[in-house]
């Protein structure tokens, strides 16, 4: 049978390409502004996405339990954290150090923390289990496309509209704010169809987790710990001597492959095991890293940036498929708190040990250790969680 999104994960998709119509507005120019204007360096880039990541960590956990609770109630978590982003992302073109930086992208990710685990579980919700793997390749599409947009409108107004990097952060407002309108007027929530009403939800304790979740996530500790932010590709291309504008246009072609191959990939993974595509997606990501830390030259750059775009975008949504396959009904935004609370705690000591290491070493060296650990991520997720044990549908 032909795969259908539900007119919910086609609106939340909508609201995602808006969103991060802004975010890539923003999220490319602050590598710049952080090195550019407010001459710091890549420890401090690791501490400004790391921080940010960790300090919504919390947020994501109580966010995916709290729409639980409300017997998935999940629409109002989703519309506090896009408000949230939308007021806060914008004033980091009003900042004039780098700890202001942190602290406006820290509350700028709490907004994302409290939006994703109800999110993601809102689009289970509306998805039947065999097609959410396509579900989460469209969602993550509209999300790539949204970033090249942004990507491509930061360029143009650094070119056109102004050359200062603060005004055209600003203009990041606009397209948060119509996403808003757009969450509000036409998303509703799903009515469960399972879960006994009125019955309690399962304990927030890490044990009330059926065992293939816990198991995966532990897994997935480690793996967080390889998941350097991507903003290091963009201050390794001002490094080897790429221009604003060029860094933007990388960024773009990066976030295009991705949405090309997250729009089919989706689809794809849902014919196979879910274990299988995600210790596929792991490789592929290790792979890529270790591409990048062979990159000596611009024109080098250009052909790992669409190596790695294509790699990465094969396993788009496998995990939150996952995810959501060994989680129950009546925990699915729970597992899914749990899930984005561990990528957001490794963000700190991950965006740490990339710059240090970055700053001690070489870039190279930064690039290959994280690789590496990624690669070994997938082989321990294949031996603690082999194929038979993991149901698919």
């Amino acid at each position: 049978m032909r795969p259908t999104v539900s007119k919910t994960v086609l609106v939340l998709g909508v609201v995602s390409f808006l969103n991060e119509l802004s975010s890539q507005i923003v999220a490319p120019l602050i590598p710049l502004l952080l090195v550019t204007t407010l001459g710091a360096g890549p420890v401090a880039m690791g501490l400004v996405d790391g921080v940010a990541d960790a300090v919504a960590s919390g947020f994501r956990l109580w966010a995916g339990r709290r729409s639980d609770v409300r017997g998935r109630r999940r629409k109002t978590f989703v519309v506090m954290g896009y408000g949230l982003s939308s007021i806060a992302r914008p004033l980091v073109g009003l900042a004039l150090n780098w700890p202001m930086v942190l602290l406006l992208r820290s509350l700028d990710r709490i907004g994302k923390g409290v939006r994703g685990a109800p999110r993601d579980a809102l689009v289970a919700d509306a998805t039947p289990a065999a097609w959410r793997g396509h579900a989460y390749g469209i969602n993550r599409a509209f999300d790539y496309a949204g970033a090249v947009g942004g990507s491509l409108i930061a360029a143009a107004a650094l070119l056109w509209i102004s050359h200062r990097i603060s005004v055209v952060i600003m203009l990041s407002a606009i397209p948060a704010a119509v996403a808003l309108l757009v969450l509000i007027a036409f998303v509703k929530d799903v009515p469960a169809q399972t879960i006994t009403p009125g019955a309690p939800p399962a304990p927030l304790r890490w044990r009330a987790l059926t065992i293939p979740s816990r198991r995966f996530l532990a897994v997935f500790m480690l793996f967080a710990l390889a998941s350097a932010s991507e903003s290091f590709i963009l201050l390794r291309a001002h490094e080897i001597g790429m221009s604003n504008v060029q860094v933007l246009l990388l960024w773009a072609v990066l976030c295009a492959v991705q949405a090309g191959v997250a729009w089919r990939a989706g689809r794809f993974s849902d014919r196979f095991n879910k274990v299988t595509v995600v210790t596929f997606t792991w490789l592929a990501y290790g792979v890529g890293l270790l591409l990048f830390a062979l990159t000596e030259n611009i024109v080098g750059l250009w052909i790992v940036v669409v190596i790695y775009a294509l790699l990465s975008g094969l396993g788009e949504g496998a995990e939150k498929t996952l995810v959501s396959t060994l989680a129950t009904e009546a925990d699915r935004g729970t597992a899914f708190g749990w899930f984005t609370m561990i990528s957001g705690l490794g963000a700190i000591p991950a965006g740490l040990m990339f710059g240090v290491i970055w700053q001690q070493s070489t870039a190279g060296m930064a690039f290959g250790a994280f690789g590496v650990l990624a690669i070994v991520s997938a082989v321990l997720l294949r031996v603690i969680l082999p194929q038979q044990r993991v149901a698919t549908t």
